[in-house]
């Protein structure tokens, strides 16, 4: 089946939007029967996000909440584009990007049990596998 974007009416402004061919191949998979009645912004006030601060989509034309605070780490005054929660740390942009390089990497010390089963993994069914490695690396629970 092939999707191609339509023009529909909303029906609480009365303008126009496009369902796009996206969206009703999303519609098809969820097996939706009926089409969009409303537009996004229409569809965002009715669902209260414009009541609640700091809520809805941005392309609905809806402002972030920004939150002054200070930065855990340096203690500098910042904004940050949510809520903080009580006892979780905030940082500042500079101190985020600081961290962030070392987790965006995905490189990371394997621990010794996952360097272990690993190893058990590869091993297992080659005559070169090692006992111990095996023994060691894969627990089976106790009956």
């Amino acid at each position: 089946m092939e999707f191609v974007d339509r023009l529909l009416t909303c029906t609480d402004c009365g303008g126009e939007f496009i369902f796009t061919a996206g969206e009703q191949l999303f519609f098809f998979d969820k097996q939706f029967e009926n089409d969009p009645k409303r537009c996004k912004p229409c569809k965002s006030k009715r669902s209260g996000a414009s009541v609640r601060t700091g809520t809805g989509p941005a392309a609905a034309g809806l402002s972030r909440t920004e939150t002054r605070t200070e930065c855990s780490e340096c203690g500098v005054e910042t904004t940050v584009p949510f809520k903080p929660t009580q006892g979780r740390p905030v940082l500042c942009r500079q101190c985020f990007q600081a961290k962030r390089p070392a987790a965006a990497t995905g490189v990371a010390e394997p621990s010794a049990a996952t360097t272990g089963i690993l190893a058990a993994t590869v091993n297992v069914g080659h005559a070169t596998a090692s006992p111990e490695v095996v023994a060691t690396s894969v627990q089976t629970p106790q009956a």
